[in-house]
């Protein structure tokens, strides 16, 4: 059985049962389009438990498919990241050709945002700590961009959404400026709760800001062929800019 909305259907798999992203991402969605969303359980955040979740993505993709989605977004960065970006490219082409269905990872839309809005440089931000954040910027090293600095937050992995916005807002701000500025902030993950930080940072530093719940907003109207501006989540839902 499949089913419709009247701008289109957007399918999205999200990789814990932590609330808080789909609720801003359907706030956010233009109306007339329809959200399936999926869930796979990532518990630990951990590099060795993101290298064993691929055939579970997979199940729920199969599943998106069947339903006619226009599109599947198999959220959720570090699953993707560290299987590095050639990795992921190879996991996405195969899964198109499976199921016939456009697919997008949380990173390869990080980079198209990023492309859209003429980034050349990033500082980085994460709410993972330690090693990890090596591998982030390493991706977007080979996909083009200068990154000054990706600075991960120390805090439990079931903790993130707990980060007051205020604390979040001065990591970034604190390392903004010792890596020298950037062409535009990069907040890497969907965990934390800091919309309402975006516009400030953005006022502040003077670069765009590019956060993953506005940034897949922008990429499936780009998908379903909508475009509504929204103001007041950043530059790249404000002004909509084309996919390059």
């Amino acid at each position: 059985m499949a089913f419709s909305a009247w701008r289109g259907i957007a399918g999205i798999i999200h990789p814990t049962l932590r609330p808080g992203a789909l609720e801003e991402f359907i706030r956010l969605l233009p109306e007339g389009i329809g959200v399936l969303p999926l869930f796979i359980n990532i518990r630990k955040g951990t590099r060795e438990e993101f290298a064993t979740v691929m055939g579970a993505y997979e199940e729920q993709i199969a599943l998106l498919a069947e339903q006619g989605c226009d599109a599947i977004h198999p959220n959720g960065a570090p699953p993707f990241m560290v299987h590095g970006l050639a990795g992921e490219a190879e996991i996405t082409r195969a899964w198109e050709r499976k199921f016939s269905t456009p697919i997008f990872t949380a990173g390869q839309n990080h980079i198209s945002a990023l492309r859209a809005l003429k980034v050349k440089s990033i500082a980085g931000a994460s709410y993972f700590p330690g090693e990890i954040n090596k591998t982030f910027a390493q991706y977007f090293t080979d996909a083009g961009f200068e990154v000054k600095c990706m600075e991960g937050m120390d805090v439990p992995f079931n903790k993130a959404q707990e980060l007051s916005g205020e604390s979040v807002y001065a990591h970034i701000k604190k390392h903004f400026l010792k890596c020298g500025g950037a062409d535009a902030v990069y907040m890497l993950g969907s965990g934390w709760r800091t919309l309402h930080i975006i516009k400030t940072l953005e006022d502040d530093l003077r670069v765009p800001v590019v956060h993953p719940v506005p940034a897949r907003v922008w990429e499936f109207q780009q998908r379903l062929n909508v475009h509504e501006p929204r103001a007041g989540y950043g530059h790249l839902l404000a002004s909509l800019p084309a996919m390059v």
